[in-house]
């Protein structure tokens, strides 16, 4: 647990791993987001499927929860990832988010602080995506030194078009080929 002390317009910022408990309070902390950044629709995580994810035989990623004076303030979650070119892991930041009333308290500074902790562990690297039009967010980000990776274009396979694909690694024909 980290501890940020009186931050902000807010009270006390402490920043802890979240546990099997807090699953419910993790899923209601992704629909705000998700109503936030408009992907209502996308949202299809449930109690089962986030804690086999989080806290299951092989674990995907971390939780963090961040509360001020006590009463949760919002989330990061983040896994790790490797780079060839540098031959050692980082961290990719999933979701990081704070409610709404408690922006500008240093919820989100912490959040990403604790991140960065895991990600020097990991072996010092930590990126993430942000949408375009979430200045609040890119603005935050900038003040923190982050770097915008503005060559790079994320791009997504899910659904039929991901089936279709790895299908051909099983040595099946790709649907709709002859």
């Amino acid at each position: 647990m980290t501890d940020a002390g009186g931050a902000g317009q807010g009270g006390r910022v402490t920043v802890r791993d979240a546990n099997v408990e807090d699953v419910p309070l993790l899923l209601e902390l992704f629909a705000e987001l998700a109503v936030y950044e408009h992907l209502e629709d996308e949202l299809q995580a449930t109690e089962e499927l986030l804690g086999e994810a989080l806290f299951g035989e092989r674990p995907a990623a971390r939780a963090l929860i961040g509360e001020c004076d006590s009463r949760a303030a919002g989330y990061a979650v983040y896994f790790p990832t490797f780079s060839s070119f540098l031959a050692r892991p980082g961290v990719w930041l999933e979701d990081v988010f704070v409610r709404p009333e408690h922006r500008g308290a240093g919820v989100g500074r912490a959040l990403l602080a604790a991140v960065a902790a895991a990600a020097q562990e990991y072996g010092g690297r930590l990126e993430w995506t942000a949408l375009h039009w979430n200045e609040l967010a890119l603005g935050f980000y900038k003040s923190l030194g982050a770097k915008t990776m503005d060559e790079w274009i994320t791009h997504r396979l899910v659904g039929e078009p991901l089936a279709r694909l790895a299908q051909e690694a099983t040595g099946g024909a790709p649907a709709g080929s002859v």
